[in-house]
């Protein structure tokens, strides 16, 4: 469907569909806003109707909304229609939210500052109506990875991890895109790694040929308490890369 084509009067259909969506993902003006690297008042405006629901726009949150696209913008209200227009689509839309680089630590607005791209990949089959986020890789930390390694330039894609609800446990073999927070969040890094369970803690390795890299170790112990804030971002469930022209 060229969205580029539809008269501006049928866009309408976006300000109520986009309120609905957001309270149905759980999420606050401000917390979307957040999300998608804008203001809560660019939000209220949109839902209110006093800026117009673009086809930028609906790209730029249906990632967060479990929705498509399409869905935001000409939702007419059938709760039925959408969820079937959802699942039947091939294709869903998954930011590139950021580059991990294992070992880089990098302030807070160099986050803030990457500019986000949108692709379309896919849906999991695993985890049809989980949000998708895309990684770009830098470094040589999982170029050891069996049977596939992660090389500098591949991207990953994955399952937003806070999406699954605590019903996907975190488990033994398991890639996933860990975040590493230090000096009160002013650093951070983003990393891919490999899961290892012990009794008394989990370590999440790289897997490389160069030695320099080492794992991150959390202590299931809470009173264990370094000064780090780790947690698991995504799940990773591809791997990919273009060739160059």
């Amino acid at each position: 469907m060229d969205l580029d084509r539809i008269q501006r009067s049928e866009y309408q259909f976006g300000m109520s569909a986009l309120k609905d969506a957001r309270e149905a993902a759980g999420l606050t003006q401000s917390r979307l806003a957040e999300l998608a690297g804008t203001s809560q008042p660019q939000i209220r405006r949109l839902e209110a109707g006093e800026r117009e629901f673009t086809k930028q726009w609906a790209e730029r949150l249906a990632p967060y909304l479990k929705r498509t696209a399409q869905e935001l913008m000409f939702d007419d209200g059938s709760t039925e229609a959408s969820t079937a227009s959802f699942v039947a689509s091939d294709l869903v839309p998954t930011p590139v939210v950021g580059v991990t680089e294992a070992g880089a630590f990098r302030e807070q607005s160099e986050f803030v500052e990457f500019e986000r791209v949108t692709i379309y990949e896919p849906r999991d089959a695993k985890f049809p109506h989980a949000r998708q986020v895309a990684f770009d890789v830098e470094g040589d930390s999982m170029n050891d990875l069996k049977p596939r390694p992660i090389m500098s330039g591949d991207r990953v894609i994955g399952i937003d991890f806070d999406d699954l609800d605590n019903r996907v446990p975190i488990r033994d073999g398991m890639v996933v895109v860990v975040e590493q927070v230090r000096d009160g969040g002013h650093l951070r890094e983003w990393s891919v790694k490999q899961v290892e369970l012990y009794d008394d803690r989990i370590e999440f390795h790289p897997r490389s040929t160069n030695p320099r890299h080492k794992p991150i170790v959390v202590p299931r112990d809470p009173k264990a308490d370094d000064g780090r804030m780790v947690r698991v971002m995504s799940l990773v469930r591809r791997i990919t890369n273009e060739v160059p022209l």
